[in-house]
């Protein structure tokens, strides 16, 4: 819902040179709306925000971390329009 609400509307010029500020602020909320519904005062949340342009270019795009698998878990979401791409 956060991606979607920010970004919906957005074109490549409306976003191109607020990219870093954009995905702090995503990154931030998301952060936020985790902790206050999940209630979880003890556990670290990472969140991870990317944002691009979609002009027929590939990327990739890779992370380390150390992994519990007994304790540590993920979720992803994803937006897309004509113009730019978020994770």
């Amino acid at each position: 819902d956060i991606l979607r609400e920010k970004l919906e509307n957005k074109s490549t010029d409306d976003v191109e040179f607020e990219f870093e500020d954009l995905s702090k602020s995503i990154a931030d909320e998301v952060k936020e709306k985790i902790k206050a519904s999940l209630n979880i005062p003890r556990y670290k949340v990472l969140v991870q925000a990317t944002i691009g342009t979609m002009k027929d270019q590939g990327v990739k795009i890779t992370s380390r971390c150390l992994w519990d698998t007994n304790t540590d878990n993920y979720a992803t979401a994803s937006f897309q329009n004509e113009f730019i791409f978020a994770s």
